[in-house]
């Protein structure tokens, strides 16, 4: 073989080996991508899990958010729903639940006077009567007199919570009880949706912490189930939408703007 031929075949034999190295190092560059989103995937997922698990609890354990309330300076001049009274000093409590008897199967009509206007709830005795039976008794006993609304979420998922007497997502009624009652299916919460809060994982840990949903809410489901719907707003909405419009409280990430308690329920059968 002359010296030229053999000059191009190594020329063309490092090339080729060039261009397998090339080849290797592109593939492998596009699966650490493929890897990468991977990942993000997983932690975007966790993510609105875990805003889940934040936001829609209630109990002894159920936040680690800010529930910075607002000055009352900044609520008279930024409020349109005026000053909401005091918390309650001293909330009531029980050891155990009521019976779901209570419900007697029939739809009840919920009335929630807020500092903001009234909500009225069509509540389900029939697909709901642990969680129905719950709101009946704790209504009757003026538990949620002046209660604060101290939660509201705008990402993702749209409620305003209420129904713990401390204010800070950790208080109850003294019991609990479960399991999840007429959770939807699909995890869809159309607006004006109310559902009970419950802590993550257990379905059992339902007390007096309920939510509102002003708009088309996707709520992942945990292994406990979704949340216990107990009725629909049937007159109100307007309400909840004026307060959630507001945003959330400066140096808060739960805390409403536009702050917001409930001055009196009362319940009715339909």
């Amino acid at each position: 073989m002359s010296p030229t031929r053999r000059e191009r075949e190594y020329a063309k034999r490092r090339y080729n080996k060039w261009q397998n190295k090339l080849a290797m190092r592109m593939d492998r560059r596009r699966r650490q991508r493929q890897i990468g989103l991977a990942a993000a995937g997983a932690v975007a997922t966790v993510a609105v899990i875990a805003v889940v698990g934040t936001m829609l609890m209630g109990g002894d354990d159920s936040t680690t958010a800010t529930a910075a309330t607002p000055s009352a300076s900044a609520t008279a001049a930024n409020n349109p729903c005026g000053q909401p009274p005091a918390k309650p000093s001293a909330p009531k409590s029980w050891s155990t639940p009521p019976s779901k008897d209570l419900a007697q199967g029939k739809t009840w009509t919920w009335t929630i006077e807020t500092s903001c206007g009234p909500v009225r709830v069509e509540l389900d005795g029939a697909k709901a009567p642990q969680a129905v039976s719950s709101t009946i008794f704790l209504s009757q006993q003026g538990f949620y007199d002046s209660v604060p609304c101290h939660r509201l979420t705008v990402q993702g998922i749209y409620v305003l919570q209420c129904g713990d007497p401390t204010g800070s997502g950790t208080g109850g009624p003294g019991f609990s009880y479960g399991p999840v009652e007429n959770a939807p299916k699909n995890n869809v919460y159309p607006a004006g949706t109310v559902a009970i809060a419950r802590q993550g994982g257990r379905g059992d840990s339902m007390g007096s912490q309920f939510f509102l949903v002003y708009k088309d809410s996707t709520i992942p489901s945990d292994n406990a189930g979704g949340y216990s719907v107990i009725g629909k707003i049937s007159g109100g909405q307007d309400v909840v939408e004026k307060v959630a419009a507001g945003g959330l409280a400066s140096g808060s990430d739960i805390a409403p703007a536009r702050a917001v308690s409930i001055l009196s329920t009362s319940v009715a059968p339909s």
